[in-house]
């Protein structure tokens, strides 16, 4: 385990196309991301009490702080259509809640209204694991109830549409054991049920498959490739059970913070050890963080914010 602490630092299901509704004074429209271009949202000018007659004399138009023009009126209907294709993820990318918001103008008088699109996300992403492939080297003498994690699939959309649960395919020798984390994310590691014999079976593939909470459900795959080995009766074990360390936010990005060591009495082959973080590790500290897999050093990957994140706590496995 390593702990790292910074010191100083530290459904709308399905709508025919849009809900509308107004609070605040501000016009709402909800309407599910990658609709066709063309779909219809609203009647805005119906919506603000301004006639057909008023959308030209009074020179009504759009004004959006976004780089794109997602939305357009027409001018002899007050409709207003989607104008360019809208994708949720490359939008918000990740976040709960994915919204923008719209100026409605109109002249003489000036009158401004404000408009806010929430786009309701659709099950578009299918979950995807880091490798499509990996390999799990176990020793014959492995008892039964040892344990091995499992990597996590992410999925871009989210709710419902994200990773729900993780399968495997049946086999004899192993099933899956799923937890879920106080994150809602959900963390798997296999579970050995049936002693191994390298003379019977050297090796076998194990498929997992994630799979989403859509309808219909998208699902990903990984492939484990477990190599059965003959005794090596020795497991890597750190020198320490906790690390801490403190880091100032302005560390600059690469440097090495701390670096865990794990020993192993067996010699050759069955001797090296390598490390990773474990398989259920945040996006967030993933992104902070790296760890060499030869020498155990963790290193600052991108900037960290004390105002964002005072303190993290990382896994560490080693192999």
């Amino acid at each position: 385990m390593i702990a790292k602490r910074i010191g100083v630092i530290g459904f709308l299901s399905v709508l025919s196309s849009y809900v509308l509704e107004i609070a605040s004074g501000q016009i709402v429209y909800s309407i599910l991301e990658e609709v066709k271009v063309g779909t219809t949202v609203g009647n805005i000018t119906k919506d603000i009490n301004l006639s057909l007659k008023e959308l030209k004399s009074r020179e009504f138009r759009l004004v959006s702080g976004a780089k794109k023009q997602y939305m357009r009126v027409e001018t002899d209907t007050g409709v207003l259509r989607v104008n360019e294709r809208i994708d949720r993820e490359e939008l918000c990318e990740s976040a709960v809640s994915c919204s923008f918001n719209l100026e409605a103008l109109a002249n003489s008088p000036l009158q401004l209204y404000q408009v806010r699109i929430n786009i309701v996300d659709v099950n578009d992403n299918f979950p995807v694991f880091p490798v499509s492939s990996t390999y799990l080297n176990i020793t014959e003498i492995t008892g039964t109830g040892a344990r091995f994690p499992v990597q996590s699939a992410h999925d871009a959309d989210i709710g419902v549409n994200s990773v729900k649960m993780y399968k495997i395919d049946s086999n004899e020798y192993f099933i899956l054991d799923l937890q879920t984390q106080s994150d809602k994310t959900i963390s798997t590691e296999l579970v050995l049920v049936k002693a191994l014999d390298r003379e019977k079976i050297p090796n076998l593939d194990l498929l997992i498959t994630a799979v989403d909470g859509g309808s219909p459900a998208l699902t990903g795959t990984l492939t484990i490739k477990v190599n059965i080995l003959d005794v090596n009766d020795n497991a890597p074990v750190f020198t320490k059970s906790l690390y801490k360390v403190s880091v100032a936010e302005d560390t600059t990005v690469g440097t090495t913070i701390i670096s865990v060591q794990a020993k192993d009495l067996d010699e050759g082959l069955n001797g090296e050890i390598m490390y990773s973080f474990m398989s259920h590790t945040s996006q967030n500290i993933m992104n902070r963080f790296e760890i060499d897999s030869e020498s155990g050093n963790v290193k600052i990957k991108s900037e960290i914010d004390y105002e964002e994140n005072n303190a993290f706590e990382i896994r560490s496995s080693h192999r």
